[in-house]
């Protein structure tokens, strides 16, 4: 009996000895398999990462340093007030696209490291996302920004998913922990993702809910305990760019955020950048066509990729320089349109009058404003040509539609003009237009509008080296309006000699200004005074009431 049941022990552990023998030899064969299918991806991945094109010359021509990033000096030296200091706060960039926003924001990280009292430190990291391109899952499956949580249900939970335990992922928020994050086109982030992130930044950490997770649960790994209980860590400062305008992003966010604003390029800033892009590819390029680049683009981006296709052409052509006709290729091709920079007119014109406007973000233009008074002694006609009346803008996932107020402001520079130098409007036709379609979506052409008149009411020509902008009230007084520092550059670019803005908008700092004199007035009187040429003011106010008791007593004896 005792020797059948060793022999059935005998057999059994025979049995098992067999079985784990097959066991590790299937595991050794598994690990020689995985070993080998490992071996044979890494050496194609090591191949594939031999293969390597040409740098594109946008990544040759980006910024190293605070003294390439062209024309934004203002801009960074707020900037770096803002994040290289004991206490560095959020920041929003606003500003046209391609002038060095995205490079700034990295160039700041860096001089912040080197700062003694500054909390960043060589550890700290720069966190870059899109905001466009975000996606998140309504789930909570995968949110890249904020962060997420692998419940044991989906596919790859892995072996803590089949112990029943979620796992937390952490997002950009929490990998930026102790640096910056960036979000470019932050004025795109959706509306939920944008409200998730005011939340983190207000409590500088993540939390996250599972209903898988239970804290009386005694597997439950202690870090992941700590995560849903404590949350994760999301000490960051946030720095955000966008091409919208201030009044298009959320105040809940820009109340939280510093605000700095680069401005447009100049010419002269897109033909350095055109220079030095053309010097880091050891090519030159003639004047006329460089020229020409500085008339097609806004942007130093734009600019750079129209020098990396022409030096392609000049390089098939076995050249190492880029003549006029390479450019004019590419504008051709590419469909480029002509930059529309406006300047000043030649000589006076009666009822012409340069305004100013802001056309984009922190972008100003001269705006033409011109205008015919025809005298009549029938019912008088207010004509106004030329202006956008509505137009429909994007913003936060929905259309607004908004309508000029050129209109509104005519019939107060009328009433006004009747008031301060009564002329009888009903003598007259009158038609003002606004050629080139800008849309006027603001009273700041005010005093622009009443000038233009003005001058075609009495016949005097207007000054053609001022340029103009403020709101005017139905008592004659100039108001302050917005945007004036893109409206100043504006002008100067535009050539412009007297620059007229409201008394309430003048700073000490527009008095150091060399290329024009910046004059600040209060009253409709004023405006007059500095942009008409008034030698003969007097007659001509003569005239008009002259002409107007003419056609009076023309009109009683129809009667």
């Amino acid at each position: 009996m005792i020797n059948i049941i060793l022999i059935i022990q005998m057999f059994f552990n025979i049995v098992i000895g067999i079985y784990f023998l097959n066991a590790l030899k299937k595991q050794q064969s598994n690990k020689i398999i995985i070993d080998k299918e490992s071996k044979k991806e890494m050496e194609k991945l090591n191949k594939l990462r031999k293969i390597k094109l040409t740098e594109p010359l946008s990544e040759k021509s980006r910024p190293t340093s605070f003294k390439e990033v062209i024309g934004q000096n203002k801009g960074i030296k707020t900037l770096k007030a803002a994040l290289c200091s004991p206490n560095p706060q959020h920041v929003i960039i606003y500003g046209p696209p391609g002038v060095g926003k995205t490079a700034a924001a990295r160039l700041i990280l860096e001089e912040a490291k080197k700062q003694k009292n500054c909390p960043f430190n060589k550890n700290s990291k720069f966190i870059e996302i899109d905001a466009t391109t975000v996606r998140f899952d309504e789930r909570g499956i995968a949110d890249p920004l904020i962060g997420s949580v692998h419940d044991p249900i989906y596919q790859g939970a892995g072996k803590f998913g089949k112990a029943g335990i979620p796992q937390p992922k952490p997002g950009a928020v929490t990998k930026a922990h102790g640096g910056i994050l960036f979000i470019d086109e932050i004025g795109e982030l959706h509306p939920n993702e944008m409200n998730r992130l005011l939340k983190v930044l207000e409590d500088r950490k993540v939390f996250l809910d599972s209903s898988y997770y239970s804290s009386s649960d005694n597997n439950m790994p202690l870090y992941i305990k700590e995560i849903f209980e404590k949350g994760l860590p999301a000490d960051f400062r946030l720095v955000g760019a966008t091409t919208k305008g201030p009044e298009e992003i959320p105040s809940a966010l820009r109340s939280r955020c510093m605000e700095v604003f680069f401005r447009a390029l100049t010419p002269e800033e897109i033909r350095k950048i055109v220079k030095n892009s053309c010097k880091k590819i050891n090519y030159k390029i003639d004047d006329k066509a460089c020229n020409m680049i500085v008339r097609y683009c806004d942007s130093g981006r734009e600019a750079i990729n129209l020098v990396q296709i022409a030096s392609g052409i000049a390089l098939n052509e076995h050249r190492d320089y880029i003549l006029l006709e390479d450019v004019e290729l590419v504008i051709e091709n590419g469909q480029y349109s002509l930059k529309l920079d406006k300047k000043v007119g030649k000589k006076p014109k009666i009822g012409y009058v340069n305004g100013l406007a802001v056309n984009g973000i922190n972008v100003g233009t001269i705006m033409e404003i011109e205008a015919i008074a025809i005298k009549t002694s029938v019912k008088k006609e207010l004509k106004v040509t030329g202006i956008i009346e509505e137009e429909e803008l994007n913003s936060q996932n929905r259309k607004l539609k908004r309508k000029s107020t050129a209109i509104c402001s005519i019939e107060n520079v009328i009433t006004v003009l009747e008031k301060k130098f009564n002329i009888d409007f009903n003598n007259y036709n009158i038609h003002v237009n606004f050629p080139g379609g800008i849309p006027v979506d603001g009273p700041s052409a005010g005093i622009s509008i009443a000038t233009a008149i003005y001058s075609a009411i009495t016949g005097l020509y207007v000054d053609n080296s001022t340029v103009m902008t403020g709101e005017l009230s139905l008592h004659g007084e100039v108001k302050p309006i917005g945007g004036i520092n893109a409206k100043i550059q504006a002008g100067i670019r535009g050539g412009a000699k007297k620059i007229i803005i409201p008394m309430e908008n003048w700073s000490n700092k527009f008095s150091c200004i060399k290329e024009a004199k910046v004059i600040p007035v209060s009253n409709i009187d004023e405006v007059i005074k500095q942009s008409l040429m008034i030698d003969n003011i007097n007659n001509n106010l003569n005239d008009i009431k002259l002409n107007a008791d003419i056609l009076s007593a023309e009109s009683l004896n129809i009667n």
